[in-house]
C-alpha cells in the first residue's frame, strides 16, 4: 500500500504542495496562509494517515529530531519515571529519543555519549552515575546542547535540573526527631555525589539543630540498592546501642533494610522506624506498614529536563547564548508523605504509659 503522500494532500485539499509543507511545518503563520486552509490541511494529513518522513525533514533542516537520553539504571523506579515523562514530553513535540543505560559504569556513560554523537542526535540529557563531570565538559565545548538532571556539578556550564536533596534529608531527620527519636542512623547511598552529599549534610545538620550527637558508626552504606540497603541494616543492628529509628537515601535502599529487619524478628515500626527518599515506588503505600517517604517531582524533573533541552536546540540553530553565560539551575522542592512507618520509640512510649 503506497504511503500518503504530501501530494495526495494537496490533491485532495485543492492547495499546491509547498502550502501543504508549509503548514504541516508550522510555517502557516509566517507564510499568512489562512487558519481555514491551516485547518484544512491539518485535518485531512490526519485522516488520510500522512506520516511525515523524518530522516528527510532532518537532513533538510541539519536536524535529527532525536535526542540522546542516557540513565545510569534503567531498573530504578526513580529513573525509569523520569524517563517516561521525558518521552511523553518527546512524542508531543515530535522528537524520537534514543535511551542507553550506562549500568552504574562510567567507561560505559562515556561510550553512550560518543555513540550518540555519532548518531547526529539534536540534543542529550544524562542522569550521571557518578560526581566526574570531565567527559561532561567536553560535551559542551563541542557545542552539542546538554542537559543535567538529578546530580549537580558547579563547574558545568549547562542547565542542570536537581531534586531539593537538602532540605528534603533535613524535613525526613526532623520528623524523626518530632517523634522523640534521638539514635537515628542513615543508611546513605552512592558517596560522593551532590544527591548524597546533600542528603547527608541535610541528615546532620537537623541532628545538630536539636542537639543530637550524629555517631560515625550510625552513618554507613555506600550504594542506592537494595543489597546495600539489607547489608547496612545488618551492621546497625550489631551496634550498640541500637538506632531506633532509621533514614534511607532511597526506597530501594529501605526495601533492603526491611529485609534484614524481618530476618532479625525485628518488629516494623514498633522496635524501629523509618523514612525513606522517594516516593517512586507505589508498593511502598502497600506494604502490611506504609512507608513514609520523602517526594520528588519525578514528572517535572524530565518535563523540565526536556523543556530546557529544546530551549538549548533551538537556539543553537541561531547560535545564540540563551542563559546569557549563566547557566539555568532548577532546583524542585521536595515534599514528606507521612505514612504509619514511623510511632515513638519504647523507651519514651514506657514511660508515658507510666505517667
Amino acid at each position: 500500500m503506497k504511503k500518503p503522500s504530501l501530494k495526495d494532500i494537496a490533491k485532495i485539499t485543492g492547495v499546491s504542495p509547498t502550502t501543504v509543507s508549509r503548514v504541516l511545518n508550522g510555517k502557516a503563520k509566517a507564510y499568512r496562509i489562512s487558519l481555514q486552509t491551516n485547518e484544512l490541511v491539518v485535518q485531512t494529513a490526519s485522516e488520510i494517515g500522512y506520516i511525515p518522513n523524518q530522516t528527510a525533514r532532518g537532513l533538510r533542516l541539519k536536524k535529527s529530531h532525536t535526542i540522546g537520553l542516557i540513565l545510569p539504571n534503567i531498573t530504578n523506579p526513580f529513573f525509569s519515571r523520569i524517563a517516561c515523562a521525558i518521552e511523553n514530553a518527546a512524542r508531543s513535540s515530535g522528537f524520537s529519543i534514543i535511551l542507553t543505560d550506562s549500568q552504574h559504569d562510567q567507561n560505559l556513560e562515556i561510550e553512550s555519549i560518543r555513540m550518540l554523537m555519532s548518531r547526529n542526535v539534536d540534543g542529550l540529557i544524562v542522569l550521571p552515575m557518578g560526581q566526574d563531570e570531565n567527559h561532561l565538559i567536553l560535551v559542551v565545548e563541542s557545542g552539542i546542547p546538554l542537559v543535567i538532571a538529578d546530580r549537580y556539578f558547579p563547574d558545568l556550564n549547562c542547565p542542570q535540573v536537581i531534586s531539593d536533596n537538602y532540605q528534603g534529608a533535613f524535613n525526613a531527620t526532623e520528623h524523626l526527631i518530632d517523634n522523640s527519636h534521638k539514635n537515628i542512623a542513615c543508611i546513605q547511598g552512592r558517596q560522593n555525589t551532590s544527591v548524597n552529599n546533600e542528603r547527608l549534610k541535610g541528615y546532620k545538620d537537623a541532628m545538630e539543630k536539636h542537639q543530637l550527637k550524629v555517631e560515625s558508626t550510625f552513618i554507613v552504606g555506600d550504594d542506592f540498592g537494595t543489597k546495600n540497603g539489607y547489608v547496612s541494616m545488618k551492621i546497625l543492628q550489631s551496634n550498640h546501642p541500637r538506632p531506633t529509628a532509621i533514614f534511607a537515601f532511597s526506597n530501594l535502599i529501605a526495601l533492603g533494610a526491611l529485609k534484614a529487619m524481618r530476618e532479625n524478628n525485628m518488629e516494623f515500626p514498633h522496635d524501629i522506624s523509618m523514612v525513606s527518599f522517594d516516593n517512586d515506588q507505589p508498593l511502598l503505600e502497600y506494604l502490611a506498614t506504609p512507608i513514609t517517604t520523602v517526594a520528588q517531582q519525578t514528572d517535572e524533573i524530565g518535563q523540565i529536563a526536556f523543556k530546557l533541552l529544546m530551549t538549548l536546540v533551538n537556539n543553537n540553530e541561531e547560535k545564540t547564548d540563551v542563559f546569557d553565560k549563566e547557566p539555568k539551575i532548577v532546583t524542585l522542592p521536595t515534599k514528606i508523605i507521612k505514612r504509619e512507618s514511623v510511632t515513638r520509640p519504647k523507651s519514651t512510649l514506657s514511660k508515658s504509659h507510666i505517667q
